[in-house]
């Protein structure tokens, strides 16, 4: 017999499986070839008691093979195409149509929601044929334009579509609206800390990384989670992106096109943010993609963690490489970092003294410095409020989230616009032969950015970042060309090394 479409998970693209079953007399037994897992092996008793619910019985010696062999099959997925194929193989059903069917069956013969739906829904795009999933991923896979994708709540119901007795259910075409902002923290309630504000908002527009270096209780974690309220809702190429990663973890939640917002604890394990594990999972980077991580107290994170992170915030992929193989994963993120002056946290606060040492300053702020920090392109001291300007500061006067987000949304369609035919999508992407290409200065602004890295000491790297800092201060402005107080501006995010 011709086998049943399936699929298997590889980092986020969907592999294609060849499902065949073969029935000979004999005694009972069901064998899985095919380097199937242990979920996948663990699928005969799930689809056995699912064909007894329907009044199939299985007899005789059952060989199932997963091709291509050579290729780890993973997960619930596989378990309707095994048992359409059996289904088929004992005649209760005369034929199959060919498409891609996946889902988890119950032991009643419901079918369960799996992940890597979308990865399936793209797969079964580009080979052109129709994709079979459980209810519970209608919504997920609806999103996925140009899929011809039908439904069902139970392999009897399936069954019946496929057999003609009832209607399939096919699943129409969605669209997310853009939402105005719902912002947990609303800038407008951030007292004081101009800089800092202006900074988030900066970074957002252009997707630039950010570090905020201030004492205990100055504001920079209330700072960080006010900028997912600010950021632009993604594109449906950036959505579809998202759901990639989202869908292979198998997490479940309402699409929409607020940007991911992800807080990785000091505590957190290489593993857990860079992803790997036995499965080859992505990790918090990978989820924060197009979206923000954000790494309070980030002094206090292992340093392994922090240096494997160099390569995915320069490149936006990371790849995950174990013995049993190796994948790709997106990390698209805009890095905003939080961190204490000093071990005491008080080093040039005006309300509390510093109890460290000159040595231990030196050692500590060795921390903020290095490959890392010549990656973050906004650095900024977030200063203490005295209680008298706590209390002469009056919220009702401050800028708004929604204000704010109005102009980072024009600055971001502007760049949208201009890199659209390289493929990128904000100033942070600017590869370096661009950089040279495109961002064009006078003989004075050349002289004067020289003089400036000569006078900090700027890396090429960092000299870079200024250009695509200056060009995304251009660009909230509304201005077409960077001029002095641009570049002015961004060289003053490079001083607070």
């Amino acid at each position: 017999m011709k086998g049943i479409p399936g699929i298997t998970l590889r980092g986020i693209e969907a592999l294609p499986v060849e499902v065949e079953v073969e029935i000979t007399g004999g005694l009972f037994a069901i064998s899985i070839v095919g380097m199937p897992d242990v979920a996948v092996r663990e699928s005969k008793e799930r689809v056995r008691a699912a064909l007894r619910s329907l009044g199939l019985n299985l007899k005789g010696r059952i060989s199932v093979n997963l091709a291509p062999a050579d290729i780890p099959k993973e997960g619930a997925l596989l378990d309707l195409p095994i048992a359409l194929g059996m289904i088929v193989s004992m005649g209760a059903l005369k034929d199959c149509p060919r498409a891609l069917y996946m889902g988890e069956l119950a032991l009643d013969g419901r079918l369960r929601r799996v992940r890597g739906a979308v990865p399936a829904a793209i797969l079964a795009r580009k080979m052109n044929i129709p994709l079979y999933v459980p209810s519970g991923n209608a919504e997920e896979v609806a999103l996925v334009k140009g899929v011809e994708a039908y439904c069902a709540d139970s392999l009897a119901e399936l069954i019946m579509q496929l057999t003609g007795e009832e209607q399939p259910r096919p699943l129409p075409p969605s669209f997310i609206p853009e939402l105005s902002s719902n912002a947990d923290t609303d800038f407008a309630d951030i007292k004081g800390q101009a800089q800092a504000k202006r900074a988030a908002e900066i970074a957002a527009a252009g997707h630039h990384n950010l570090l905020l270096v201030g004492s205990p209780g100055t504001g920079k974690t209330m700072i960080a989670n006010a900028i997912a309220g600010i950021l632009p809702p993604l594109t449906d190429d950036e959505l579809l992106e998202t759901l990639l990663v989202r869908s292979t973890l198998g997490i479940e939640t309402k699409p929409t096109r607020k940007r991911p917002f992800r807080v990785v604890h000091f505590t957190a394990s290489t593993v857990s943010v860079c992803g790997g594990g036995k499965n080859l999972r992505p990790g918090e980077v990978s989820l924060a993609h197009r979206g923000v991580l954000f790494l309070d107290e980030y002094t206090e994170f292992e340093r392994k963690l922090t240096e494997s992170l160099r390569a995915p915030i320069e490149d936006g992929r990371i790849t995950v490489s174990r013995s049993v193989g190796s994948v790709t994963y997106p990390s698209r993120v805009l890095l905003v970092l939080a961190a204490n002056p000093c071990a005491c946290g008080y080093y040039g606060d005006v309300m509390h003294e510093c109890k460290c040492s000159a040595y231990e300053i030196e050692r500590y702020r060795r921390k903020l410095s290095g490959p890392i920090m010549d990656r973050i392109d906004l650095q900024v001291h977030v200063l203490r409020l005295t209680p008298e300007e706590l209390l002469s500061l009056n919220t009702s006067n401050n800028e708004t989230s929604e204000s704010i987000r109005e102009r980072v949304i024009k600055a971001r369609k502007i760049q949208q616009e201009r890199w659209h035919e390289y493929g990128l999508t904000c100033n942070a992407e600017i590869p370096e032969k661009l950089v040279r290409e495109k961002i064009i200065l006078s003989d004075e602004l050349r002289a004067y950015l020289a003089k400036m890295a000569e006078k900090f000491n700027l890396s090429g790297r960092g000299l870079s970042r200024i250009l695509k800092v200056s060009r995304t201060i251009a660009d909230l402005a509304g201005e077409e060309n960077i001029t002095k107080k641009h570049l002015a501006e961004s060289l003053m995010y490079r001083q607070n090394k």
